[in-house]
């Protein structure tokens, strides 16, 4: 006959806490005092932003473009 193994225990494990998702940074919005439409040249790496419908919006972690915008008074950041 076999004995039953008394360290099994019914109680459940604790569950391990799940990981946290990684959060990326929320796209910022920009408003155009200027223009309704018009194309945006950073002048660092000659890259474009598109202003549509008097907007522009680009990540939050494009510190290059964040900046530049920031910068000049043209440009209003909206709050969402």
């Amino acid at each position: 006959m076999a004995k039953s193994d008394s360290t099994v225990t019914d109680s459940p494990a604790s569950p391990e806490p799940l990981p946290q998702p990684i959060s990326l940074p929320m796209p910022m919005k920009f408003r155009d005092k200027v223009y309704t439409s018009r194309e945006l040249i950073l002048p660092e790496t000659q890259r474009s932003l598109p202003v549509a419908k008097g907007l522009v919006e680009v990540p939050g972690a494009d510190i290059e473009a964040v900046k530049f915008l920031k910068a000049h008074d043209e440009f209003e950041l909206l709050k969402e």
